[in-house]
């Protein structure tokens, strides 16, 4: 196990780096956001494309065990055309058996060892950035320049900031110590206690369709740290980016002489799913899921693991005031339009009282308040490359249902529409709907896709009310607020967190206004229907293992 802990001295000052960054939340990152050829050793761009160009229409041999056949149907919903990449089918209860037995040596390892195969992953995953953009791209339907940072940095930003809270939770406990006194007129008792970190088994994660590294890397990463056997289970439409990082992750296991099926990837249909065959194996502890309320519901009031969720949320943004309402406007409009609302933190429902917006001393009433914003997602997706580039494509059938649904449920101010000379590109700019306040059945729930409800409540302290009781009871991941008044900015951030939700307020020049950093901002509160997991705190680590303790008396002198 040398070469774990050589990888662990390696990387050791990014990993001390990454603890800082956790504790004073600041801005950083050792990775690299964009594709600017001179960040790049030269050609990375090229090998990029050239080796997702090799993996299409061929096999992805991984070794797994108890493979029973080959799967896969990804179509890009750029081209339209199969990927035609298949995947090993597996039978789960084979599966995890294998993964029983890699066990006692992964759970036996140092934490040292742990963190530093841990830390080698991410290295390499980092040194493939341009293989995974683009496997990102033709799967999750991500803008390539999107999928790039999503699928790269930030995703890679988001696992060492897991392994860093994990690295910091297990260091906590001391591996012995020594604990002496006298019980009552007695002689001074002497006692020498060890503190052993077990891990619970093994983890099934399972990861979403749009932005599947994101959330999976964390997840691993948390699992794989503090001792848990990790089966990653991809969405049927976007297996490939998951895939590579199996790949990755048994290359590395394997050079450091551990078993590889330490990590495993378990790919299923819509039509014979894996995930409760799964879940009904002994040894399964751990279930991370990121995807819709329904199913993240059903594993939070059925499951018997420990269960990890990010599901879905209505998003607000309530309007105040503001120094500049174009600029205001121009962000919400991006917030519809980047990756065709297709985020956890995109903003969907619009507020306002029904005195409008104040604007230094006028008041915008709400009719100019709409007509304005829908100029702003009109002039984002005004040219069609531009267009093209700010919201990908949609990822899914189901979400241009939900967008016909969205507009016959109340006034269209904005039609969505296929962005002009796409292609064959499955696209959709964002539809704009304005509500009454009470239609609570419609604007009350995630319609995941580029759709943008906007309601006129009779007050703004009412529009904020109605934001708040909707984050609290059905809830929400990330929601917006635009004021200018000082105390009516801490009446927005306290009615939030009551609500157990996050706000961000006053962002324009933070485009887009959806973007969460790693190491600085808590993604998930836990407090809201929208998931019981936040990325990254110590609740996300701390439980993945369990402390036992022995103690023997130590003989007097």
């Amino acid at each position: 196990m040398t070469r774990a802990a050589d990888w662990f001295e390696a990387h050791r000052e990014r990993l001390q780096a990454a603890v800082e960054a956790c504790r004073t939340r600041g801005y950083w990152s050792p990775f690299v956001e964009s594709p600017s050829r001179r960040l790049w050793p030269e050609g990375a761009k090229q090998r990029g494309a050239e080796a997702f160009e090799a993996l299409l229409g061929t096999r992805i041999e991984l070794g797994l065990p108890g493979e029973v056949g080959w799967l896969g149907s990804e179509v890009s919903p750029f081209t339209s055309e199969p990927l035609g990449v298949r995947y090993p089918k597996v039978e789960a209860h084979a599966l995890v058996d294998a993964m029983g037995e890699a066990w006692p040596a992964w759970r036996s390892a140092t934490v040292t060892e742990r963190v530093g195969v841990c830390l080698e992953i991410l290295a390499r995953l980092a040194a493939d950035t341009f293989l995974h953009a683009h496997a990102t791209h033709h799967t999750a339907g991500q803008p390539f320049l999107m999928a790039f940072a999503g699928s790269g940095a930030n995703s890679l930003d988001r696992g060492l900031e897991a392994l860093a809270m994990a690295w910091q939770a297990m260091a906590w406990v001391p591996e012995e110590s020594t604990f002496e006194r006298s019980f009552g007129r007695g002689p001074q008792v002497a006692l020498h206690k060890r503190y052993r970190l077990v891990p619970r088994g093994v983890a099934v994660v399972l990861a979403c369709g749009t932005y599947p590294a994101w959330n999976a890397w964390p997840a691993l990463f948390a699992n794989l740290a503090t001792g848990n056997p990790v089966v990653l289970k991809p969405h049927p439409d976007t297996v490939l980016p998951v895939a590579l990082g199996v790949r990755t992750c048994r290359e590395v296991l394997q050079q450091a002489g551990f078993d590889p099926n330490l990590v495993t990837l378990a790919v299923d249909t819509w039509e014979e799913p894996i995930t409760q065959q799964l879940l009904a194996h002994p040894l399964v502890a751990i279930v991370d899921f990121t995807g819709g309320q329904r199913f993240g519901g059903w594993l939070e009031a059925n499951a018997r693991q420990l269960v990890y969720t990010e599901t879905a949320g209505c998003n607000a943004v309530v309007l105040h005031s503001a120094h500049d309402l174009d600029a205001v406007l121009r962000a919400v409009a991006h917030s519809l339009c980047c990756f065709s609302g297709q985020m956890c933190t995109t903003a969907q429902n619009v507020w306002m009282g029904a005195e409008g917006v104040r604007v230094g001393d006028r008041m915008v009433p709400p009719d100019e308040v709409m007509q304005r914003l829908v100029a702003a997602v009109d002039a984002w997706v005004a040219e069609p490359e531009e267009a093209l580039a700010v919201c990908g494509a949609v990822h899914s059938d189901a979400t241009l249902s939900a967008i016909e649904e969205a507009q016959a449920a109340g006034e269209v101010l904005r039609a969505s529409a296929p962005i002009e000379g796409a292609g064959s590109a499955r696209t959709a700019t964002p539809a704009v709907v304005q509500l009454p306040a009470s239609a609570r059945s419609v604007y009350g729930k995630e319609h995941f896709g580029p759709i943008g409800f906007v309601m006129v409540a009779a007050s703004f302290d009412e529009a904020l009310a109605c934001a708040t009781r909707d984050a609290g009871e059905r809830g929400s991941i990330a929601s917006y607020a635009y004021a200018t008044d000082g105390a009516v900015i801490e009446g927005i951030e306290d009615a939030f967190a009551l609500a157990g939700a996050s706000v961000g307020i006053n962002l324009v020049r933070q485009l887009p206004i959806n973007y969460a950093a790693a190491y600085s901002d808590f993604h998930v509160t836990g407090l809201n229907p929208a998931g019981t997991a936040s990325l990254a705190d110590l609740a996300f680590v701390a439980d993945r293992f369990r402390v036992v303790q022995s103690k023997v008396e130590m003989p007097p002198g």
